[in-house]
């Protein structure tokens, strides 16, 4: 372990903002911690549908607050493919093959989970698992895949859009939500709102990477300012309390993102502008820095297959004949959320052995493009931005 710590310390480049990693780590992780605390596989007679606790538990809602973390890691990629965009052009490099390079990472390792479940689809449905059931497995482990396109898109137009100022496309989610929900108008207009909800806090990322974002009276108005907004549009407007969607709920905050997702995304990108400095201090230690840029290295792996892992212990529960609480029980109440806390680390052991099998789709690159593969600086500029 000693050794591993020392490699990577040895080829991280000097320049590298250590504080970016941290924060795209805590965004992944916080997602699946989230997806698995909110998110039941309920088998009922012989079917199986999804629910989550929020429907039962409203009070749960700030658990939301805390593992909804998509601004964060827009606000991330904004700064990262801002920076890796200069850098290329400085060089020489064709916007076809950034952009190629920027994409690589992530649809090589969504190619391995869509090969490995339309086998198992296919598998499940000729061995006579119904339409229904075979739909809710389904729609649980590939919805996540929104977020990566709507991300690739974001990545592709970075060219366009590094120098945009959030306030454009901030003005376009509050009219988009002034005529959908407070003049009654087509609900398929919030569907706008996917492209410029999210591209607010990627905005603010490339305005990072210019170094506009850097004083702390700036993170402190993004924190304020967003958790008040947020706050007013909750109790004022009629918003959702919880930022994650909600079977059954008349409206979700995400899907598509409301104007009180994106004021919240503000106070979490506030918040992650504060705690960059004392993530840089933090990630001055070798051994802290190693963690991060292991995670950083399978975080797609991990975000792809965290459902998967969960499934796979839900349905390896089911061999045993019970109906397990916490796996397989409504989530309607203190005994389910204190079942599932249980299940957590059983989810993750599972997660750990899909990242042992699918990892190196994600980490498999042309030469040396990777700063931990051979212990030394890449000489790619690419794969420091990766």
């Amino acid at each position: 372990m000693r050794e591993l710590i020392e490699r990577i310390e040895a080829a991280t480049p000097h320049h590298r903002d250590r504080a970016v990693d941290a924060l795209r780590a805590l965004a992944i992780l916080g997602v699946v911690l989230g997806h698995w605390l909110v998110t039941a596989m309920v088998v009922d007679s012989g079917s199986v549908h999804a629910a989550s606790p929020l429907q039962h538990t409203p009070e749960l809602a700030p658990v939301s607050w805390v593992f909804q973390t998509l601004a964060v890691f827009f606000l991330v990629g904004g700064e990262v493919a801002a920076k890796s965009f200069e850098s290329s052009r400085a060089r020489g490099v064709t916007y076809g093959r950034w952009l190629g390079a920027r994409t690589a990472r992530l649809f090589r390792p969504v190619a391995a989970l869509l090969v490995v479940w339309t086998v198992t689809a296919g598998t499940m449905f000729v061995s006579g698992v119904g339409y229904d059931n075979l739909h809710a497995l389904l729609k649980l482990v590939l919805s996540p895949l929104w977020f990566l396109l709507v991300f690739a898109g974001l990545t592709a137009l970075t060219p366009l859009v590094a120098r945009l100022h959030p306030l454009w496309p901030l003005v376009v989610v509050i009219h988009v939500d002034i005529i959908r929900l407070g003049l009654d108008g087509p609900a398929r207009l919030g569907w706008i709102n996917v492209a410029a909800g999210w591209l607010v806090p990627y905005c603010l990322g490339a305005a990072w990477a210019r170094g506009e974002l850097r004083s702390r009276p700036t993170g402190w108005t993004l924190l304020i300012g967003g958790a008040i907004a947020t706050a007013l549009l909750v109790l004022l407007a009629g918003y959702p309390a919880s930022m994650v969607g909600v079977p059954g709920a008349g409206i979700s905050n995400l899907d598509p993102p409301t104007l009180a997702a994106v004021t919240f995304g503000l106070a979490q990108c506030g918040a992650a502008l504060l705690l960059s400095g004392p993530l840089r201090r933090i990630l001055v230690r070798p051994a802290a820095w190693a963690a991060v840029a292991l995670v950083n290295l399978s975080a797609m792996t991990v975000f792809l297959w965290h459902q998967t892992a969960m499934l796979a212990v839900t349905a390896t529960g089911l061999l045993t004949g019970r109906t397990l609480p916490g796996l397989h029980t409504r989530p309607d109440g203190t005994q389910w959320i204190i079942a599932r806390l249980l299940w957590l680390p059983v989810f993750a052991v599972a997660l750990t052995a899909c990242w042992a099998a699918f990892r190196t789709y994600e980490q498999r690159r042309r030469g040396r493009t990777t700063v931990v593969r051979e212990g030394r600086p890449s000489t790619d500029c690419e794969s420091r931005h990766a």
